[in-house]
């Protein structure tokens, strides 16, 4: 291996492939490590929208109105355990805390720096992987839905900041138009939002794995293997799993999404990462009835997709510990109303996906090296937008590792700023 240019990446979700990509086709001796393979988490199954148009970070609610709906469970968009608040609480009081309107603008000009690269960095990565990652892409936008007219005007009210303040286009829908867009749904809808410059992906896991084959053909390596040890021995840090060795390198990019906890503690390090879940369930829709567009249902909180496997439900987040069984109440409720709404068709997948977002007190992701171990990178919390900010974070990190001006300014994503 070429001196000081070794490097192994811990995590092949779409931040961890990205950084990996990146780095090999600059010249790195690249291992990616994931225990499951590519996709084996959260990058399996979001709604599988690259969003471009969301240049904010989701806030914490500020209105009393909607903490008490929370609290008593009332709504599907935001669940949570009773058991894992007490593990979550100052994360959460962070989030909260940053969610103010000052102090959530600032993080907005930060995140948007990543979010408005992130169709041309997705592109350049669907160069690299060929004719099998571009036909999983679709390039005609999504839609937001909205039941009332208050709920239209408020999402119109965000959508002219998105706008007036980053150049995102929209496009407002009347009602008359959203039944002409999708003539089987069963229900009325006040209007809607087009989003036009979003990118729609028909199976998440699949471009993951397209994002793999690309870096294996840059020359990297993909292990399959759980690493449960890490240690600097000399100039090399080597990483293990139970007790045999995997990769001896330079440098270690961890990116382990929402299990970075577990891996950042092997390095003396807590960081302030809170989870939110999700789930998600595939119906195999009714074929006289096709569902033409991604449709969220933004006032109740879900969406549902026409991806390869079937029509995609996914729901909103719910607050609770990684590792605990599924509670699919939220899912559960979420297909009643879809039902209503859209002839979804019967369940495809014997019982409903979960997964983990990695979030940060701060709703910016951590990425960049630690202030205190010579040769760690940390490439984690990107929250609901992992698969949108993974290849821009990707060449983030391969820029910054090389020596390179940054195409971004990382300050503000800098480990540092929780040590």
């Amino acid at each position: 291996m070429t001196a000081d240019r070794s490097v192994a990446v811990i995590g092949a979700g779409f931040v961890g492939t990205s950084c990996a990509l990146h780095l090999a086709r600059k010249g790195w001796d690249v291992t990616l490590i994931d225990k499951g393979g590519p996709a084996n988490g959260a990058s399996f199954g979001p709604a599988g929208i690259i969003q471009r148009e969301a240049v904010a970070p989701y806030a914490f609610p500020r209105s009393v109105s909607k903490i008490l709906s929370v609290l008593m469970r009332r709504g599907i968009d935001i669940r949570y355990h009773a058991t894992a608040l007490p593990g979550v609480a100052r994360g959460l009081a962070g989030y909260w805390w940053n969610s103010s309107p000052k102090r959530h603008a600032r993080a907005t000009r930060a995140y948007a720096t990543l979010i408005e690269h992130s169709l041309t960095e997705h592109g350049q990565q669907i160069d690299w992987a060929g004719p099998v990652a571009d036909d999983l892409i679709r390039r005609d936008g999504w839609y937001d839905l909205y039941r009332t007219p208050a709920g239209l005007a408020g999402g119109l009210a965000h959508a002219k900041e998105n706008h007036d303040g980053f150049g995102v286009p929209y496009e407002e829908l009347s009602g008359d138009d959203v039944a002409t867009l999708e003539p089987h749904l069963q229900e009325r809808f006040s209007g809607a939002i087009h989003w036009p410059d979003t990118w729609s992906v028909r199976d998440p896991g699949e471009l993951v794995a397209a994002y793999a084959g690309a870096f294996v053909e840059a020359g990297g390596t993909l292990v399959t293997g759980d690493v449960t040890d890490i240690a600097k021995t000399g100039d090399r840090w080597v990483l293990s799993s139970n007790g045999t060795e995997i990769a001896a390198t330079d440098k270690v990019v961890v990116a382990t999404g929402a299990w970075t906890d577990k891996v950042a503690a092997k390095l003396g390090w807590k960081p302030p990462l809170f989870v939110k879940r999700g789930y998600h369930r595939h119906f195999k829709g009714e074929g006289n009835r096709p569902l033409n567009n991604w449709i969220a249902d933004l006032e109740t909180g879900f969406l549902i997709a026409p991806m390869k496997r079937g029509i995609r439900l996914t729901t909103g987040a719910e607050l609770g510990k990684l590792d605990t069984p599924q509670t699919p109440i939220q899912i559960t409720e979420a297909e009643k109303i879809a039902r209503r709404m859209f002839p979804i068709g019967e369940a495809a997948d014997a019982a409903p996906w979960m997964g983990g977002r990695p979030c940060t007190p701060d709703m910016l992701p951590v990425i960049g090296p630690s202030p205190d171990k010579d040769g760690i990178w940390y490439a984690f919390g990107h929250g609901h937008q992992g698969l949108t900010m993974g290849p821009a974070t990707g060449r983030l990190i391969a820029e910054m590792m090389g020596g390179e001006t940054p195409f971004v300014d990382p300050a503000p994503f800098r480990p540092s700023r929780f040590h």
